[in-house]
């Protein structure tokens, strides 16, 4: 038999989405299936039976708590039946590169960070990362990868694999990321945007779990959103969808770097935060400013604001889209209630009421991480393909 033609068939893809919630998740109960999936109880358990059966999944009396365990009676784990390969993740981000070797159940086995100019080191950059990544691999005994996800922060061609945008990463112009990182590392890889990986992340291990539709933030040195639309990742025609940061904002004349004035990202963004919080702190410097631990009446009203200003541009995009769920990520994500409150006044008093009133808005769950996290879960779901 056909085994990729059987699991196509309109018969099985209920059995496809449940074997995908449970790559994504790592170790998941089936009360957790039914939570994520919306499916009957019924239904999940007769198509976890037959992965069992097919030998795709194992399920164990759990020894650790994993996604969808309670308080009351411990219920088993389901996790993907190894393919014994492990593969890797890299997070470009504008001013860092990380690395991460993954086990084949999407965990991170080790890791390792260093800060760069990525937009204006785009070479320097992948080089580090194959450094880092053969490092990594002795280090920790793994030197058997099968597959690279890699995340830049940039608008990505889909078809031609190329960068397209010389005001976002002015570097990487006409390169082909996946090319580079293959001739350096001798490995597939796969690139994505890096907040389509913050909300791939976040869709399975952190707080979209649960929604079908949402968007992810990533509030950070840039600004770029990942949307989920009906359980899977929408990237637009060509992979461009989610560029949110060079959106005009009328009445500010901020310098962005793109060269343009008053783009959301010049306003919105840790540098901006940072040089605000150093005018009104004659005592610190914008470089040693340390956003989570601030705490004090006018750190925190500067964090509020910049939420209004981005809630302007979450409105429009919730009456656009009708998400169920605003996800807010990145280092400004992270940095605690302000930002987030800010956010939430905006967009529940500029949305359609009933878009408002039906959204949820909340932090992510895995804060600075969900972009390397997303890379991890995504090579795994790889390495099982």
């Amino acid at each position: 038999m056909d085994v990729a033609a059987d699991r196509s068939s309109p018969r099985n893809r209920t059995r496809e989405e449940i074997f995908r919630a449970i790559q994504g998740g790592g170790a998941v109960t089936r009360a957790y299936l039914v939570e994520a999936t919306g499916l009957s109880r019924s239904t999940v358990n007769h198509a976890v039976s037959r992965l069992i059966a097919d030998e795709r999944v194992t399920e164990a009396d759990p020894t650790a708590k994993g996604p969808g365990t309670g308080s009351g009676r411990p219920a088993g784990l389901l996790r993907c039946v190894s393919a014994g390969r492990n593969c890797a993740a890299l997070d470009f981000g504008h001013t860092h590169v990380q690395a991460a070797v993954i086990d084949a159940s999407g965990n991170i086995v080790a890791r390792q960070r260093a800060e760069l100019d990525v937009d204006l080191e785009a070479r320097q950059a992948m080089d580090l990362a194959a450094d880092m990544l053969g490092t990594l691999g002795r280090d920790s005994g793994v030197d058997d990868i099968s597959v690279v996800v890699a995340g830049i922060p940039g608008p990505l061609d889909s078809v031609s694999g190329l960068v397209r945008s010389p005001t976002i990463l002015s570097s990487w112009v006409g390169l082909a990321p996946a090319c580079e990182l293959e001739h350096r590392l001798g490995l597939p890889v796969h690139v994505e945007n890096d907040a389509v990986l913050g909300a791939y992340g976040e869709l399975h291990r952190g707080a979209g779990c649960g929604y079908a539709d949402f968007l992810y933030v990533k509030a950070s040195h840039g600004i770029g959103a990942g949307m989920v639309l009906g359980g899977e990742p929408y990237r637009g025609s060509l992979g461009f969808a989610g560029e949110i940061g060079h959106t005009p904002l009328p009445g500010y004349t901020d310098l962005c770097r793109c060269g343009k004035r008053g783009c959301l990202e010049a306003v919105v963004s840790v540098e901006s935060i940072k040089a605000q919080i150093a005018h009104t702190h004659p005592s610190m410097r914008a470089d040693a400013v340390r956003l989570e631990d601030l705490d004090d009446p006018t750190s925190r009203r500067i964090l509020n604001d910049a939420g209004h200003v981005l809630g302007e541009v979450l409105s429009v995009l919730s009456n656009l889209l009708n998400p169920a769920a605003l996800v807010i990520g990145g280092e400004l994500g992270s940095t605690g209630s302000p930002l987030l409150e800010g956010v939430t006044a905006t967009v529940q008093r500029n949305a359609q009421p009933a878009i408002a009133a039906s959204m949820d808005i909340v932090p992510a769950r895995l804060g600075a991480d969900a972009e390397l996290v997303g890379a991890a879960v995504l090579a795994a779901t790889l390495v099982l393909d």
